[in-house]
């Protein structure tokens, strides 16, 4: 079978750089169960078209952002003549280029197509204006937007189909396919030493939440470390100058380098004002790793099942839990046992291979 794959800028920039990303290690075991797997892509200056794991092409626009469509539109039929794919997957988001191009493409070669949406911006809580209007934009659009979709993907149990079930989207048509693969033989936990109280580990950008996390670490005093790079690196790092106990590691090289400092931290801290996972928490849960976290996206999920701390967004509720949470050995214990066994869950390879069996069920 052959499949087409419609994805954003993010999921590009992962498989076209050479900070290779989790799309790039989805893709990696996800293409063994296709012929071949064609990608479509915005434009990335300085990138080209590619060939990755010998069947999946990747088609990287040369036009700009506001004209993806018509791109979109004009590859995909090229595509479609060629290899004759038998589905697509629409990677969805405002301003709802995909969704827009997969809408017109279906009407013209009728192959039938997931529409996935990993993410609301601005919900439950947005960063700025932009996500605000980005959520309002959201909820007008989107049961248009799903009309002509075989089905609408969505990573998390709760929030997501709420959001949805509430903008008109019929409940029987939304489906939840996790998107979550942790590779347990690189996420487990290690003997490693304790070096720092609490962790970040994210992109450096507004909707991280990162001031929470610096301002929580300054009341705490902890020995806290920020993992990766974004707009808000210069700002973060000149505004901590004076505190000894945070530590900025910048990027990290990949996943292996990912796991050895979760593990030589006591907590993972996520702060986020919107997800769709995000997948560090059952990273650091496949660590055995305690986490503080925002209610954002898989969130309630796991707080369901009692096996991470909800955090407000708040610095002060933040380092309140996080103070309790050091402070109580037997606490750390129960929560690195029952996120140990919810990790085994979202095993990658068992996890990529029910992606796979949904999709295909639904050609």
């Amino acid at each position: 079978m052959k499949l087409l794959m419609v994805v954003g800028l993010g999921s590009v920039q992962d498989l076209v750089s050479e900070k290779k990303g989790a799309f790039y290690y989805t893709l990696e075991e996800f293409s063994k169960y296709w012929d071949r797997i064609d990608i479509i892509c915005p434009r990335v200056k300085g990138q080209n078209s590619k060939v990755i794991f010998n069947n999946v092409h990747i088609h990287v626009s040369s036009w700009p952002l506001i004209f993806h469509p018509i791109w979109f539109i004009r590859k995909g039929l090229q595509i479609y003549k060629e290899q004759k794919f038998d589905f697509m997957t629409v990677h969805e988001f405002p301003p709802f280029y995909n969704g827009i191009g997969a809408r017109l493409l279906w009407q013209k070669v009728r192959i039938p197509y997931l529409l996935e949406i990993h993410h609301i911006p601005g919900y439950p809580r947005p960063s700025n204006l932009r996500e605000r209007i980005y959520r309002i934009f959201m909820y007008w659009f989107i049961k248009f937007d799903t009309l002509h979709a075989r089905a609408i993907r969505v990573v998390n149990q709760y929030q997501t189909p709420k959001f949805l079930i509430r903008a008109g989207v019929p409940k029987d048509k939304i489906i939840y396919i996790p998107s979550m693969y942790i590779d347990l033989d690189i996420f487990r936990p290690t003997d490693s030493q304790k070096e720092y109280d609490l962790i970040f580990v994210g992109r450096l950008e507004k909707n991280k939440g990162l001031e929470l996390f610096v301002d929580a670490a300054i009341k705490t005093n902890a020995r806290a470390l920020i993992v990766g790079d974004g707009s808000l690196a210069s700002d973060i790092k000149t505004r901590c100058t004076k505190y000894t106990n945070i530590v900025f590691h910048g990027w990290a090289n990949d996943q292996r380098e990912i796991a050895e400092l979760i593990n030589k931290s006591v907590l993972l801290v996520m702060p986020s004002n919107n997800e769709g996972g995000p997948r560090v928490v059952l990273e650091a849960m496949a660590c055995g790793v305690p986490v503080l976290a925002t209610n954002v996206g898989l969130m309630p999920d796991l707080a369901h099942k009692n096996a991470i701390k909800i955090i407000d967004w708040d610095a002060e509720d933040i380092a309140q839990k996080a103070r309790e949470l050091l402070g109580n050995k037997d606490e750390r214990d129960r929560l690195s046992r029952a996120s140990l066994e919810i990790s085994r869950q979202f095993e990658k390879k068992t996890m990529i291979r029910n992606y796979a069996d949904n999709i295909k069920a639904l050609i």
